[in-house]
């Protein structure tokens, strides 16, 4: 991890859209930037998922099981963008020129991965609101928490399983929280980066629900 930097300034970053400085001027203007960069949602979520999957080796094999899931849907999402870059700048349209192959349902299609991707970001966005807001309690009731409002819906008996071990694995909260941080950084300025970061998230989340609930692909659950 870089010195001085949490994790979320880092998915920032990648983002292309968090400059070098630092204040309220510069936060201004990754706000005004966030409404531009609708466009370009593949390379976002492509960017976001493999900040997450760096967040997880933090971690350590706690969650292996959601670094799986996503380190294979993004390779999926990864491989056709990669074909025509242009083509496939939006996830918009990736998941309506399957919708209209017939192949969004499929259990390999790129609809799925992206579909999953958005699912686990939004997990970890719970996750992280529910840091801020709730200092009382404990990493493994947060955790707890996400996945039942965020994954569980949508998982099978395997998958929950799964997450039932993982949750006994879970580190202390505090040690979370300074991996999180870096070495650099006051608890403030974590907070601080992870209201941005989740402006940052929510136009792509939104764009990924969007076409999904329009072609009836929102409540696909795992198999």
């Amino acid at each position: 991890m870089d010195k001085g930097k949490s994790e979320l300034r880092l998915a920032m970053e990648e983002l292309s859209v968090f400059s070098s400085g630092e204040g309220e001027e510069e936060q201004v203007q990754v706000q005004a930037q966030v409404q531009e960069k609708q466009k370009s949602s593949t390379m976002d979520l492509l960017c976001l998922s493999k900040q997450l999957i760096r967040v997880l080796d933090e971690i350590g094999p706690t969650l292996l099981v959601l670094r799986q899931d996503i380190q294979q849907n993004v390779q999926r999402l990864q491989e056709l963008h990669a074909r025509e870059p242009s083509k496939y700048a939006s996830l918009t349209a990736i998941i309506t020129e399957e919708v209209e192959e017939g192949t969004a349902r499929k259990i390999n299609s790129c609809t799925r991965a992206i579909m999953w991707l958005a699912r686990s970001i939004n997990f970890s966005k719970y996750l992280l609101e529910r840091l801020l807001k709730t200092p009382e309690s404990s990493l493994e009731e947060i955790v707890e928490e996400a996945y039942r409002c965020t994954l569980k819906p949508w998982h099978g008996w395997i998958s929950s399983a799964a997450y039932k071990v993982a949750l006994k694995l879970i580190p202390e909260r505090d040690i979370f929280i300074a991996l999180l941080m870096g070495s650099c950084l006051e608890f403030e300025d974590l907070a601080e980066d992870v209201k941005i970061l989740i402006s940052l998230v929510q136009p792509i989340l939104e764009e990924v629900d969007a076409i999904l609930v329009k072609h009836n692909l929102d409540k696909l659950k795992s198999n």
